[in-house]
């Protein structure tokens, strides 16, 4: 009774090696989801028109591409989840590729060493990516797989035509509008304005 409300100094090791994970996972997840950009934003109907010249369409849909990324990706997944649901081990098999990108792609903060090799970022990506869609195809649900992709690359090429960029505040890192040539950033910026 001598040790009531005392706060123990220490724990055994596995225990806060463990928390130490939760916590990194959870700023993970954190600085993930904080590039999402507001969804208000995203669907400001004030700046949806249509571009005048195919130029300023493609701009558009480049600098919205790498603006809202993170909002992309979630409503591809949502499609492709709801186009799921009537297909229950299709589900399953998206539940746990999800659980594996989570773990070996998005909370990894040390790069990933398989056999003593250190393996690159596009490569987990890419094979995170092939696997995922192979597993799904191996289902049956192909046709579901591939009408809601694409329903989402639809969806994401409309929006970013549609969507004006002169109200977003862009940095070059974000837009990746610094690897583009002088002409076309110019381009770019002169085409804003007149949108």
């Amino acid at each position: 009774m001598t040790n009531y409300g005392t706060i123990p100094t220490s724990s055994s090791p596995g225990t806060s090696t463990k928390l130490e994970y939760i916590s990194r996972a959870k700023e993970r997840v954190k600085a993930g989801l904080g590039t999402r950009r507001p969804w208000k934003l995203m669907f400001n109907f004030r700046s949806f028109n249509f571009p005048g010249k195919l130029s300023e369409a493609a701009a558009r849909a480049r600098t919205n591409i790498a603006y809202f990324t993170m909002n992309y990706a979630l409503v591809v997944l949502v499609i492709l989840f709801l186009s799921l649901l009537w297909h229950p081990i299709s589900l399953i098999v998206f539940i746990v590729m999800g659980i594996a990108w989570v773990f070996l792609y998005f909370l990894r903060d040390e790069p990933l060493v398989v056999l003593g090799h250190t393996i690159d970022d596009r490569v987990v990506l890419i094979v995170l990516g092939v696997l995922t869609i192979v597993f799904l195809l191996l289902t049956h649900v192909t046709m579901n797989v591939l009408i809601s992709l694409l329903i989402g690359v639809v969806l994401i090429l409309i929006h970013g035509v549609l969507r004006k960029t002169d109200d977003l505040l862009l940095d070059e890192e974000t837009t990746g509008l610094m690897s583009t040539p002088p002409a076309a950033g110019a381009s770019v910026g002169a085409g804003s304005p007149s949108s």
